[in-house]
Formats: structure tokens, C-alpha cells, sequence
């Protein structure tokens, strides 16, 4: 038993020793070709991410890009050194193949999210700090990756929609803003100019109503009991809740400062009485 191992062993070694003597520059020549490989990888990728900064294109996709660049000469970089060394490539090169395939089919919902994400980043249609309307969910971009974005609403709330429901989609953009509505009712009695120039001074000095888009201040309808003065204005999008009630106050007490009345609803019955009665 011992005498067999012996011998399959001193037939191995007897193997490697032919390999390494006929294969010897082979090895010594691959090594340095992966040496030099894994240095024009790391130099490529450099230069690939120095220029796509210096045409300020989007980091995420200058990072990815400059990883697929690396990777794609390390691997051709080791086809080579593979083939240097007498191994051959193409039973992998096929199962590199069919694993892919398979890969691709597994995770083609992640696929379609990062094809979605690469197109978001190359043609922008907005950016972070943007605040955006997508499938009836709105808010501020957050963050934006390649498999999704991530947008954070007035409450504060996270959002998190994979990029395939972007692409393709009906997409409202208001930049950092969202605009809010309000209205108040006065009395037919009251000056509709002096309401109106109220509330535009209430806007005017709020910090945190731009100025830009201006404000819209106008009569809005003729209701039942009294004039809609509507008022339209641009807000942050994470400050629609706390600018809208403190605007709101400030207008109520502006009308009161004014002697306006704000009306509630009210009827006017009229009794007729028999003469004959």
C-alpha cells in the first residue's frame, strides 16, 4: 500500500517537474504579464474617471464605468496569462457563458433596475435635491443609485422606487420646490384689493416662501357667503407642512388686523304672510 502511494506520488512529481521545465519561461512570462496588466488596469481606470470628471459627469456613473474598465482588462488579462501557460480557455470562456445566461434570467428585474439607473445617470433628467412626481409618489431626491432612488417626502418619510418604474414613466420635476394652495373666503362687504395686498405681504416676508417662482395672489370664486381670495407659492419641499400652516395663520391674522370679515356659511329664509290670514 505505501509501496503505491510512493510510486503515484513520484509520478505526480516526475508530471510537475516536466510541466515546470517545459512550461518554465511560460510561467515567468505570464506572471509579468499580469503584473503589467494589473498596473495598465489600475492606470486605465484612472484615466477613464479623470476624464469623465473633468466633463463632470455624474460620480456614480464614473465610478461604474471606471470599475467595469478595470475589470474588463484583468480579465482579458488572464485569458492570456492562462493561454501563456498551456491551459485552455475556451471550456471556460463557456461556462463563463452559461453561467451568465442563467445569471441574467435570475436577476433580470436587478438588471433592468441598473439599465434603468445607467440611463437616469446619462441623461438626468433630475438630480439630487430635485423634487419629483413619479407614479403618484412625490418627493425630494434624496439619493441616487444604480438599482434605484431614494426620495424623502415633508414628513421626513424615505422613499425608495427601483429606477425600471422611472424610466418611461410620466415624470414631474419642481427642481428643490413644490408649490402649495391655499384660500380664504371674505365677506362681499370687504375690500378684495386690501385682502389681496395682505396676503401677498404675508408672502412677501415669510423666509421660507420663494421668491422665485413669484407668489400668485387673485380672487378665486364667488361662493355662496362670501369672495375665495386663492394664493399660490412656492415652497422647500421637506418644509410644505410647517410653511403652510404658519402661512395660514399669518393670513388669518392678517384679515383681522384689517377688519375684514371672513364669512360662515349662512341662508336668509324670507317668511311671506297671508293677508287674509
Amino acid at each position: 500500500m505505501i509501496n503505491q502511494e510512493i510510486a503515484q506520488f513520484e509520478k505526480y512529481y516526475a508530471m510537475l517537474m516536466e510541466y515546470l521545465v517545459t512550461y518554465s519561461m511560460q510561467i515567468v512570462g505570464a506572471v509579468l504579464i499580469l503584473l503589467i496588466g494589473l498596473w495598465v488596469a489600475k492606470k486605465a481606470a484612472a484615466l477613464v474617471t479623470k476624464i469623465m470628471v473633468r466633463h463632470e459627469v455624474d460620480i456614480t456613473l464614473t465610478n461604474f464605468v471606471s470599475s467595469v474598465v478595470k475589470v474588463l482588462i484583468i480579465i482579458a488579462v488572464v485569458i492570456i496569462c492562462l493561454g501563456k501557460i498551456g491551459i485552455s480557455v475556451t471550456p471556460f470562456v463557456a461556462a463563463i457563458g452559461a453561467a451568465s445566461l442563467g445569471a441574467g434570467l435570475a436577476v433580470q428585474g436587478m438588471l433592468a433596475n441598473y439599465g434603468a439607473g445607467l440611463a437616469i445617470i446619462a441623461t438626468r433628467p433630475y438630480v439630487v435635491g430635485d423634487t419629483i412626481m413619479v407614479k403618484d409618489v412625490s418627493g425630494q431626491v434624496k439619493t441616487i443609485d444604480l438599482g434605484h432612488t431614494i426620495l424623502i417626502n415633508e414628513e421626513n418619510v424615505e422613499i425608495t422606487i427601483p429606477n425600471k418604474h422611472v424610466i418611461g414613466e410620466i415624470l414631474h420635476n419642481s427642481n428643490e420646490y413644490s408649490l402649495v394652495q391655499g384660500d380664504i373666503d371674505i365677506a362681499y362687504s370687504a375690500c378684495a384689493d386690501t385682502a389681496i395686498s395682505s396676503v401677498e405681504k404675508v408672502l412677501n416676508e415669510h423666509d421660507c416662501v420663494a421668491q422665485s417662482p413669484q407668489c400668485k395672489v387673485g380672487i378665486e370664486a364667488f361662493a355662496a357667503s362670501g369672495v375665495t381670495i386663492s394664493y399660490r407659492y412656492w415652497v422647500p419641499t421637506t418644509k410644505i407642512i410647517e410653511t403652510k400652516l404658519a402661512v395660514n395663520g399669518l393670513v388669518y391674522k392678517a384679515m383681522n388686523q384689517q377688519n375684514i370679515e371672513i364669512p360662515f356659511p349662512q341662508r336668509v329664509v324670507t317668511i311671506q304672510q297671508d293677508d287674509a290670514s
